[in-house]
């Protein structure tokens, strides 16, 4: 009798935990799902006000617009991160600022008068790379993705790539 109740115990115990890891992950799965549909939201609204321009700049420069369109919605969080906010950098290049924080500290990274420099600075400087010569006038957007990465564009090579070819696919670029 004692093993019957000393049994169901545990097993009441051991139903309740793994139903509270359960709810904890449909939780977490929910939370993730809100996420991606508000930063869907988002980059569709950053896409319709921006696409013209990255279309100008990809008949200039022989960049695809999606590549141009991804990198700046990765690199800018669509429009809503502080560099893209205060220095009006799209693409997160680095170089000098006037922006200070509040503990007197400057961030790296480069501060434009508007977006538009900041889109035009960044296909300057793809232009400027050995590999464009190669991929100009090319519709590949992985070849150019990879080529951008291995330029040293981002700090994590891999993570960036996944993140700009998932945001060029979720967004149908």
């Amino acid at each position: 009798m004692f093993i019957t109740k000393f049994a169901i115990y545990f097993f009441i115990k051991f139903v309740n935990l793994i139903f509270l890891k359960l709810y904890r992950y449909f939780i977490l799965i929910l939370f993730l799902q809100l996420q991606l549909f508000s930063s869907m939201a988002q980059s569709k609204e950053y896409i319709e006000s921006h696409k013209l321009l990255a279309t100008i700049l990809s008949e200039t420069y022989s960049i695809p617009t999606s590549i141009i369109l991804a990198v700046a919605i990765v690199e800018s969080s669509a429009g809503d991160g502080f560099v893209a906010k205060k220095l009006n950098n799209h693409f997160g290049i680095v170089g000098k600022n006037a922006v200070k924080y509040k503990n007197g500290h400057k961030t790296k990274y480069k501060q434009y008068a508007n977006e538009i420099e900041s889109y035009i600075d960044f296909c300057e400087l793809v232009a400027n790379k050995s590999f464009y010569s190669k991929l100009k006038n090319k519709k590949e957007v992985k070849l150019w993705v990879k080529a951008i990465s291995k330029t040293g564009y981002s700090e994590l090579p891999l993570v960036w790539e996944k993140r700009i070819l998932t945001t060029i696919h979720t967004n149908h670029l």
